[in-house]
């Protein structure tokens, strides 16, 4: 099985920084896009930024220029720093990963896996 473990969470005042952490585990083959979501409650689930294997990013408009998709492919990692934060940054942060893995009868299927979440709160 696969497991993504969000970490880097926490309560941060305006114009902070965090740095998120999103670490892959498991019977994994290859990784492909990792990306980054957010949910704040009452609002839907909105993507915050993805990055290809290759390394080509995507950001939402809204996190532009304060935010910095990254991975490292040897550590199956995918990291988020985030700058200049602002209170409608608050948010629960899903990660997730496009990954084949490979079965015991050497068969490969690709599916999309998702961490649990982290939180991060941006108030003074």
């Amino acid at each position: 099985q696969v497991q993504l473990v969000e970490s880097g969470g926490g309560l941060v005042q305006p114009g902070g920084s965090l740095r998120l952490s999103c670490a892959a585990s498991g019977s994994i083959s290859s990784i492909h896009a990792m990306a980054w979501y957010r949910q704040a409650p009452g609002k839907q689930r909105e993507l915050v930024a993805s990055i290809t294997s290759g390394g080509s990013t995507n950001y939402a408009d809204s996190v532009k220029g304060r935010f910095t998709i990254s991975r490292d492919n040897a550590k199956n990692t995918v990291y988020l720093q985030m700058n200049s934060l602002k209170p409608e940054d608050t948010a629960v942060y899903l990660c997730n990963a496009d990954i084949t893995i490979t079965t015991m009868t050497s068969m490969k299927y690709e599916y999309r896996y998702w961490g649990q979440g982290t939180q991060v709160t941006v108030s003074s």
